[in-house]
C-alpha cells in the first residue's frame, strides 16, 4: 500500500483515542498530544476525520470538542454513534440517518437467562437513558432515568444495552450464539456488557453512509482504527483495518494490521504511517 493514502479516517473513542481506566468517569476523556497532533496533520492533508463508537451522540460530542473537531470555517463532522444506528453531523448535534428496530423480544429472552441484568437505551433528544436499575458508576454518560423494562423497549429503539456486574463477557458470548437472537444483531464488549442494534447495522454500514454522502469515497479510501468486538465488520469493511494491540485475538484477526496499544498511542503511531510530522 505504498502509494495509498488515507482520504477517510475512522476512529473508534474508548480503547483508541481514550485509555480505559478501571473505575472510570468522565475525567478519564483525556486526550493525548500524539493523537491530537496525528489527527489534526490528516486534516491538514485533506483527509475526512469521522469518530465511530458503540457511544451515544450525546457521549460523543465532547471528544469532538476535546479533539477541537470540526476546525474553524470547516464543515460540521461527520459522527457515527451507537455502532452505526445512528449517523449524525456536529455542531450542532444533526441526526441524518438512523436505523430503528424492536428489541423487546431479543431483550426478554436475554433477562429469561440474566434476570438481574440492567438494561439502557439512550434517550437521544435529552442525553440520558432510560434504565431498569441504575449502571455501575461511569458506563453511561447523562442522567439515568429508572424505568420498567416493558417501557424502556415498548417501541423502536436504535440500539439496547444490556449490562450483567455479575456475568462474564464470554457468559455474553455463549448466551448469544445459544438464543440466535433473531431479527437482531449484537455485540458483547470486554465485560458482560451487550449492545443489541437492528439486523446489518454496524459501524461498518455507518460509514458506508458517510463515504455515499460524501461523494466519490469507497471503503478503500478508508482507514480505520478499533479494539473492540463491535470493531470487526468497520476493519474488515475499511481498506485498511487496523486494531489495537490490546484488542482480543478475533479482534486482530479481523484487521490488516495490528499496531501498538493505546498506553503506547497506536493510533497515533498508524496515522503517522501516512500523515507523518515531518510531512
Amino acid at each position: 500500500m505504498t502509494d495509498w493514502t488515507p482520504k477517510v479516517v475512522a476512529l473508534d473513542i474508548d480503547g483508541t483515542l481514550l485509555k480505559w481506566v478501571d473505575g472510570q468517569t468522565e475525567d478519564y476523556e483525556t486526550i493525548t498530544a500524539p493523537v491530537y497532533d496525528a489527527i489534526h496533520r490528516a486534516l491538514d492533508a485533506g483527509a475526512h476525520i469521522v469518530l465511530s463508537s458503540g457511544r451515544s451522540p450525546h457521549g460523543m460530542t465532547r471528544i469532538a470538542d476535546l479533539l477541537d473537531l470540526p476546525r474553524e470555517e470547516a464543515d460540521r463532522l461527520w459522527i457515527v454513534a451507537s455502532n452505526g444506528a445512528v449517523v449524525f453531523r456536529y455542531p450542532p448535534i444533526d441526526v441524518v440517518h438512523e436505523e430503528t428496530f424492536d428489541a423487546a423480544p431479543a431483550v426478554a429472552a436475554v433477562l429469561e437467562h440474566h434476570p438481574r441484568a440492567l438494561v439502557a437505551v439512550e434517550e437521544r433528544g435529552v442525553g440520558g437513558y432510560r434504565v431498569n436499575r441504575v449502571f455501575p458508576e461511569g458506563e453511561l454518560s447523562g442522567e439515568q432515568l429508572i424505568t420498567e423494562v416493558d417501557d424502556i423497549v415498548g417501541q423502536p429503539v436504535s440500539r439496547v444495552i444490556i449490562r450483567d456486574p455479575e456475568a462474564t463477557a464470554d457468559d455474553f458470548i455463549e448466551l448469544a450464539s445459544r438464543l440466535g437472537l433473531h431479527g437482531t444483531d449484537y455485540v458483547v464488549g470486554w465485560t458482560a456488557w451487550m449492545d443489541l442494534s437492528p439486523v446489518g447495522v454496524s459501524k461498518a454500514s455507518g460509514l458506508q453512509h458517510v463515504c455515499d454522502a460524501i461523494g466519490g469515497l469507497t471503503a478503500a479510501d478508508v482507514l480505520a482504527i478499533g479494539d473492540g468486538r463491535n470493531d470487526i465488520e468497520m476493519l474488515q469493511w475499511a481498506g485498511r483495518g487496523v486494531a489495537m494491540g490490546q484488542a482480543v485475538d478475533e479482534v486482530k484477526a479481523a484487521a490488516d494490521f495490528v499496531t501498538d496499544s493505546v498506553v503506547d498511542e497506536g493510533a497515533a503511531i498508524e496515522m503517522s504511517r501516512w500523515f507523518p510530522p515531518d510531512a
